[in-house]
């Protein structure tokens, strides 16, 4: 399957095909950061193309499939950088309980060469997620008939990992973290008081962003921070868009890149990640397999460009 359409700048790259076929073609050992959510094997359907990760015949399939995407991500990894991986614990059929995804996840990035870094938990509501999954085991009538089969209304799941080896090229941040992505702001009496703080290690408002990126679980997460999709369903047949909520993916741009590197993300959808990239003065590189996906991806991203940022991600020392 050859690239159906591509589009290159300086700003972006991304590209409508399959990513086990775009990422053999990039150079080993070029890119400072991947973050992506895999497709969800047996949850959520996609596409109906044979060529999508979520159309395998049992999860068993799905996982050997993905090995050979990690295997790519590895290789073209710097040493020393990160990926990030947005996934979660996945039901199996006949209510026989969870998969544990992201462990399998683990495992496998272990198996290839990274270091597992840190998992954090992004609250999810549970009757949204009753909506979304359409699970019995976590409406209330079951409760009422017998709560032996009742779920939990599981939060999304970022793993990190990172590639051994030395980081040459240091991620730093001179000034301390300038931004906060959520919808905990800190007060204003902290934003003014330390806005044209000198000494970025005594800066409490720095201090108080990292406390909240370091935690253990994101409860301060925008579910609806999400870029547009509607347009990206195909009208003649039901399929899942979920795009990745851009509070999850500045996070991790601002924490683990530097202006003007290198940020993939080989299941692209409607542009998300390379779209924070481009806000943040980083270079996007995209893969889409679906066609309406990537015509909205194209979109999206044009209007970062356009816009030179968004009112979703505020730097807090410009705002006082």
């Amino acid at each position: 399957m050859a690239i159906k359409e591509q589009e290159i700048n300086e700003r972006y790259a991304v590209y409508n095909g399959d990513c086990m076929e775009v990422l053999p073609e990039i150079k080993s050992e070029s890119i400072h950061f991947t973050i992506y959510s895999p497709p969800f094997s047996d949850l959520y359907n996609y596409s109906s193309s044979p060529r999508d990760l979520s159309n395998s015949s049992s999860y068993e399939e799905f996982m050997e499939h993905y090995e050979f995407l990690v295997k790519e991500i590895h290789r073209i990894t710097l040493k020393g950088r990160l990926s990030a991986v947005h996934c979660m614990d996945i039901p199996e059929k006949g209510d026989k309980g969870f998969n544990d995804f992201p462990g399998d996840i683990i495992r496998l990035h272990q198996r290839l060469g990274f270091y597992y870094v840190g998992r954090r938990q992004i609250w999810k509501e549970p009757l949204r997620m009753a909506i979304r999954t359409r699970s019995k085991g976590l409406m209330h009538r079951q409760i009422v008939k017998d709560s032996a089969y009742c779920n939990v209304a599981s939060a999304d799941t970022l793993l990190t990992f990172r590639k051994a080896g030395e980081n040459k090229v240091p991620i730093e941040n001179e000034f301390g973290l300038l931004e906060y992505a959520g919808e905990d702001a800190p007060s204003t009496d902290l934003i003014l008081k330390y806005k044209n703080w000198a000494d970025p290690k005594t800066n409490k408002l720095s201090h108080f962003i990292w406390q909240r990126y370091a935690s253990s679980v994101w409860m301060d997460i925008r579910i609806g921070n999400v870029l547009k999709y509607r347009t990206a369903r195909d009208s003649e047949e039901e399929k899942h868009v979920c795009p990745l909520q851009l509070d999850v993916i500045d996070r991790c741009i601002d924490l683990w890149t530097n202006e003007g590197e290198k940020v993939l993300t080989p299941f692209m959808g409607v542009g998300s990640e390379v779209y924070s990239a481009v806000s943040k003065n980083r270079l996007g590189i995209g893969i889409e397999l679906k066609d309406s996906y990537y015509r909205q991806a194209i979109k999206n991203i044009r209007e970062a460009v356009i816009e030179g940022g968004r009112n979703g991600q505020k730097n807090l020392f410009e705002t006082v």
